[in-house]
């Protein structure tokens, strides 16, 4: 196998947790360039149908679009038992749903950081749990975990969402051990700052988004293209050899 084909995930099939908007939607993207076909998932079934028909098109594979709420157990039980039973197989798991609420710890209530909990590590350990079996029997999986730059760096005013991508980033590294003797392989991807819907409190703050720039290296936020080679690296296999990594795309940020 050429080192190109390597990135080629020709009948394997990704499902991507918050798959209809931003870096979910990209990386949804990358794969249907690359041949899987992809299931996006989201709370919403309009959005994840509409955004998998496009992928379709996009892509020339069989796309579809699920509605769960990937914190509520039987939902995700559900997804995984429609998804296996209407594809046979997943591949690659991308855990990208996410939220984030922002304020001073004493200004912020113990529900809104139980919400980011919830979604942010919950989530994914529901969506790994409903998978493991079927990974563990096809001795097979690719799983990508969306941490943050807050994984490893701390950020005033992000106690909930800080504390979440922390999790996720040990998470990762306890299954990767877990699973390693199954060859099933999981990383984190840790991004920076991109134009994405969660990050536009900043976006639409001149002040706050300069103080951004001022300490990425590379002077820019990220585009959402530039997620693509890295996700699918780690849905490939040409990262056959890789698990247990945390991998930034924050153009620098962490390097200070």
């Amino acid at each position: 196998m050429s080192v190109l084909e390597q990135f080629r995930l020709d009948g394997r099939v990704a499902l991507v947790t918050g798959g209809t908007k931003g870096l979910g939607r990209s990386m949804a993207t990358g794969f249907v360039e690359a041949g899987a076909q992809v299931v996006v998932v989201s709370r919403h079934a309009n959005e994840a149908v509409a955004v998998a028909e496009e992928l379709a098109v996009h892509g020339g594979t069989r796309c579809a679009g699920y509605a769960a709420d990937v914190t509520d157990p039987a939902q995700v039980e559900g997804l995984v038992a429609r998804v296996l039973a209407e594809f046979g197989q997943v591949d690659v798991l991308v855990n990208n749903a996410g939220i984030n609420l922002r304020g001073p710890i004493e200004a912020l209530d113990v529900e809104s950081f139980d919400a980011v909990q919830a979604v942010n590590v919950r989530g994914p350990w529901l969506m790994c749990r409903a998978l493991a079996s079927h990974f563990k029997a096809r001795r097979y999986g690719r799983v990508i975990n969306i941490g943050s730059m807050l994984s490893v760096v701390g950020m005033a005013d992000r106690t909930p969402y800080a504390t979440s991508k922390g999790a996720l980033l040990q998470m990762t590294r306890v299954l990767a051990l877990e699973w390693a003797p199954y060859g099933i392989t999981v990383n984190a991807m840790l991004p920076g700052p991109f134009a994405t819907e969660m990050n536009l409190p900043i976006l639409d703050n001149p002040e706050i988004y300069q103080s951004f720039v001022a300490r990425i290296p590379l002077g820019r936020w990220g585009e959402l293209e530039e997620i693509q080679g890295l996700a699918l690296f780690l849905a490939s296999d040409a990262s056959s050899f890789v698990t247990g990594a945390a991998l930034t795309v924050d153009g620098g940020y962490t390097v200070w």
